[in-house]
């Protein structure tokens, strides 16, 4: 028996579509024609027929000495399964280009040269701390730069930059206004290197809030195996003059406590960070107790769980964070997706900041794609419906994000960061948990950073 085949007219949007490809192609061809020369490719202007796929890349370091974020390019994969499962970017195919940028300047600058050579739409949820290296490539060709990470200066004053959260400026100052109640004196340990240099000013900006003092700077290597001597530095500036304890976890997970406010320790190491506390477990108990104090990013709730959850050194730490934690239902679509389509891929971690930051700058890629209402999907475009003042709703994810003028930080250093939101965070019986329910502004604390 011959099966029968039903077969379905073309549905209205696609019969608009595939007749305005039709006419914009003749029109084209016809123009090289009249012209009598060759069509040549106009950088930011490639990819950009209504049914071709949005091609994007997203980039981290991977398999190196220091942090590395394979979750972030994992992510950004699952979530072209699901996506393109489900119709598409506004009924076009996702496609994602992942590049190892290795933590390294020649490797970060090949990235962006190997976007522009695909051609892609824009650069996307990605991990560099040089953005000396992969902007001007990227500015070169127009491609924007959608959701970084936030490490480097360039994230938040290149034009072609669309940041969807404060990045390093905004954990620190907010960090020191979440220590500025609790701590009399603050050791802050950072990397050595370009991107960690204005760590301490940033911190000191949220410290003096409160008129706390500065807080000591301490240097460390970003690809240290050892941190005993910057652990022994960091508990003697912190605890100098004495001083008796509020609640603190002390190397065996024991609790401290006691009245009135102690010195504090914040380490920004990113993945090192566990590394830099081994060490300052083994020291500690030569030192009065302090307040241990870090970044999202540096700690989270997949790191308090290998080191012993409530019974670990993370215990009774304070956190600052971008995001809610990785536990709330604001997250929920993104475990869903993480559950259908990257499955035993241990290299996706709800949890992790990275991949929190890849899944908003995708939400923002989709909202950007949708209000093009079916127009080519370019560089170009992409850069005009979000500099002409698109708000992009994250689900409560981030507060409303929006590229306007008029949205942008009044802060010289940091001129296109545009959410100055933070989350205040503790680890409280083993989990990270919100210590206020808002988000914090930390606007004019960042506009105050000398």
């Amino acid at each position: 028996m011959t099966a029968l085949r039903r077969v379905f007219p073309p549905r209205p949007v696609e019969t608009a579509r595939r007749a305005r490809k039709a006419l914009v192609g003749a029109v084209a061809v016809t123009a090289c024609a009249s012209l009598a020369v060759g069509c040549g490719v106009i950088p930011g202007t490639t990819g950009g027929a209504e049914d071709d796929p949005v091609k994007v890349m997203t980039w981290a370091p991977d398999h190196t000495r220091a942090t590395n974020k394979p979750g972030m390019p994992a992510m950004a994969q699952a979530y072209a399964r699901w996506i393109n499962a489900n119709g598409g970017l506004d009924g076009r195919k996702l496609e994602v280009v992942s590049c190892n940028e290795r933590n390294d300047p020649t490797s970060a600058g090949n990235c962006a040269r190997e976007a522009v050579k695909k051609n892609v739409a824009a650069v996307v949820g990605s991990y560099s701390q040089h953005g000396r290296a992969f902007m001007g490539p990227l500015e070169s060709a127009g491609i924007p730069y959608i959701g970084g990470y936030g490490l480097t200066d360039e994230e938040f004053s290149s034009p072609l930059s669309y940041p969807v959260n404060g990045g390093q400026p905004a954990l620190l100052a907010g960090n020191g206004r979440q220590l500025a109640g609790v701590c009399e004196r603050v050791s802050l340990v950072r990397p050595d290197t370009i991107a960690g240099d204005s760590l301490s000013k940033l911190l000191d900006s949220g410290l003096a809030q409160d008129h706390r003092a500065a807080s000591a700077d301490i240097r460390a290597p970003e690809d240290g195996t050892d941190y005993t001597a910057q652990a022994e530095q960091a508990l003697d500036r912190a605890s100098r003059g004495g001083g008796t304890g509020i609640a603190s976890a002390s190397a065996t997970g024991g609790k401290r406590s006691g009245q009135g406010r102690e010195g504090c320790v914040a380490a920004a190491l990113g993945t090192r960070t566990d590394t830099f506390f081994d060490s300052f477990r083994r020291t500690e108990d030569d030192y009065p107790p302090v307040r241990t104090a870090s970044v999202l990013g540096s700690v989270d709730q997949s790191l308090i769980d290998r080191t012993g959850g409530a019974e670990g050194p993370y215990e009774g730490a304070y956190v600052t964070g971008w995001y809610p934690d990785g536990s709330d239902r604001r997250w929920s679509k993104m475990r869903e997706v993480i559950r259908e389509q990257a499955f035993g891929d241990n290299r996706v971690d709800a949890a992790d900041a990275g991949v929190q930051t890849t899944w908003i700058a995708y939400t923002v890629l989709k909202q950007a794609v949708e209000s093009l209402n079916g127009d080519a999907v370019t560089a170009r475009s992409l850069r005009r419906t979000l500099d002409q003042g698109l708000r992009v709703d994250t689900g409560g994810l981030t507060p409303m994000l929006s590229w306007r003028f008029e949205d942008m930080l009044a802060a010289s250093d940091y001129p296109r960061l545009v959410n100055a939101g933070v989350t205040f965070q503790v680890v409280r019986d083993g989990r990270l948990v919100l210590a206020r329910k808002s988000f914090v502004d930390v606007e004019k604390t960042l506009e105050s950073a000398r």
